[in-house]
């Protein structure tokens, strides 16, 4: 099967089918279209379906190589890593906070943040990352705010010479794309030197769009027909890339970033 169906309901069956052949012993029921539970555990497919939404023709290479990504993940969260082994590659990634409307929040290492998110901590493989739950945190003693600076100092050293591409319109507002496209680019509203590295180009305070994981855009704050223009991507962007963070913009000061949702 190189491709798959579009409907959700056909999606859902069909990804179910790819799961009980490749892994029979695995206990998978669909609870509704892009649900289910696999082994009593709530996995969601919208982000499989939108990556594959992306590359129709490819969609069946796509199913699978997510479903072997997600069998290695839990057969290594699973296993105990110590801290000297995971700590140089535990990161920050920025979630919205919808995450647990199927996840116990007690059961994942998380801090909270602005804009109805949260920040969650993965530990970085060569081919997938894993996720830090409240168990592994409490077995390493520490807490949700030493595992925070830790992942904070690694996104700083991950890509220290960071790759922005400045853009300039004829309204004259001005923004600066990041996209190294290593599952980290809306976590780089985390880096400490963001402020201190884009206030020249962007004129000053800046906004920042995260709409997905893949996604960091920072914008000048004027005028207000390019910023109305960049909001209405940024709405589309959040309703059909995969990995959805926010549509709400954050606003980057020297002080730190704040919030703009109600």
């Amino acid at each position: 099967m190189s491709s798959m169906p579009i409907d959700p309901h056909a999606f859902s069956d069909a990804v179910i089918e790819l799961l009980r052949d490749a892994y029979p012993d695995r206990a998978a029921q669909l609870t509704g279209p892009l649900h289910l539970l696999l082994d009593g555990r709530h996995l969601g497919l919208e982000n499989l379906y939108r990556m594959v939404l992306r590359d129709p023709p490819h969609g069946g290479e796509i199913v699978r190589g997510y479903l072997e990504r997600l069998m290695e993940g839990d057969q290594l969260s699973g296993a105990p890593l110590p801290l000297a082994v995971a700590r140089a590659r535990i990161m920050p990634r920025i979630q919205p906070i919808s995450i647990f409307e199927h996840l116990d929040p007690e059961q994942v290492a998380h801090v909270p943040f602005v804009n109805g998110t949260v920040i969650v901590f993965v530990i970085d493989l060569p081919q997938l990352t894993v996720s830090i739950t409240t168990e592994q945190m409490i077995r390493w003693g520490m807490q949700p705010e030493d595992l925070e600076l830790i992942a904070r100092e690694n996104l700083a050293k991950y890509t220290p010479e960071l790759e922005i591409k400045i853009l300039d319109n004829a309204a004259g507002g001005r923004a600066a794309i990041v996209s190294q496209q290593d599952g980290y680019d809306a976590a780089r509203l985390l880096l400490g030197r963001l402020h201190g590295r884009l206030k020249r180009e962007l004129h000053g305070d800046f906004w920042v769009a995260t709409p997905s994981r893949d996604t960091f855009l920072a914008i000048s704050q004027g005028p207000e027909p390019f910023l109305d223009r960049l909001r209405e991507r940024v709405h589309e962007d959040f309703r059909r890339l995969p990995y959805p963070i926010t549509k709400d913009l954050f606003f980057v000061t020297r002080d730190g970033v704040a919030g703009t949702a109600a």
